[in-house]
């Protein structure tokens, strides 16, 4: 793998290179944290709270050095007022998946960056650093081809959410548990899955960099309404999502709502 690491400083990395960067430095570090910690016999707890802060920090001090006049929403970080003046706003997840992330071998837990600029993304990230894979807007996913008759439907790990129950029911779709947002929503974008539906709540931070990176490969993502999702609001909770392959989502939307 290129080392992306490579000196920028005859230029200035642009936001998708960036959010690359972040996503894939941070989740080398995560790997690294989580090495040190079990070797050492910290409980699970620790290896929990510490991946959380190192992730935090190091992409933190980075947006601070390289984009010090953008405005960050994360979820382990302070609330930064400069969000609600309409400008670039980087939403983040240091640790998504952080139960998964504090059980060795688990590799379903991710790194999410983001940049909401406006009314749209401009560009975003998602690393799944014990899989050493990264998807990004730019360049974006290409999205393979699924020949499946019966839908393969992603869920948690614990329970599905209702509308997810009633979509796997009225499309007879198979369920694949799988840990964290992002990794579910990557499944979608690597074509192991085909619809990822929840309305149990989650935070903006949990959604926004894997949305942004699976409209950029064609993939259908809205609120379970239909109408769009909308980031970087005052108040950070997004109650439900729908994200799925293109051809799909009539039939996901026709299950919730009928005609």
């Amino acid at each position: 793998m290129t080392d992306i690491a490579t000196d920028l400083s005859e230029r200035r990395e642009t936001d998708a290179e960036l959010a690359r960067r972040l996503a894939t430095q941070a989740g080398r570090g995560l790997l690294e944290v989580r090495r040190q910690l079990v070797e050492a016999g910290a409980p699970r707890w620790q290896v929990m709270d510490g991946g959380d802060t190192a992730s935090q920090r190091f992409i933190a001090d980075e947006l601070a050095r390289v984009r010090p006049d953008d405005a960050v929403l994360s979820e382990e970080g302070l609330e930064d007022p400069r969000r609600f003046d309409g400008g670039r706003v980087w939403i983040i997840d240091p640790l998504d998946g952080t139960r998964e992330f504090g059980e060795p071998g688990r590799p379903d837990w991710a790194v999410h960056v983001a940049l909401w600029e406006g009314s749209s993304f401009a560009a975003a990230a998602v690393s799944l650093p014990a899989l050493d894979a990264v998807f990004c807007t730019d360049p974006p996913p290409v999205l393979p081809p699924a020949n499946r008759a019966r839908p393969r439907l992603v869920v948690s790990r614990s329970r599905a959410p209702y509308a997810a129950a009633i979509v796997a029911h009225a499309l007879d779709a198979e369920p694949v548990r799988i840990g964290s947002a992002g990794a579910k929503a990557m499944s979608v974008v690597a074509g192991e899955t085909d619809i990822y539906v929840h309305d149990g709540g989650m935070y903006q931070w949990d959604s926004a960099a894997p949305v942004a990176v699976a409209l950029a490969a064609g993939l259908h993502a809205s609120r379970i309404d239909g109408s769009p999702l909308v980031y970087n609001h005052r108040d950070p909770w997004l109650p439900d999502l729908i994200l799925c392959r293109a051809e799909w989502a009539a039939p996901v939307l026709q299950a919730l709502w009928g005609s």
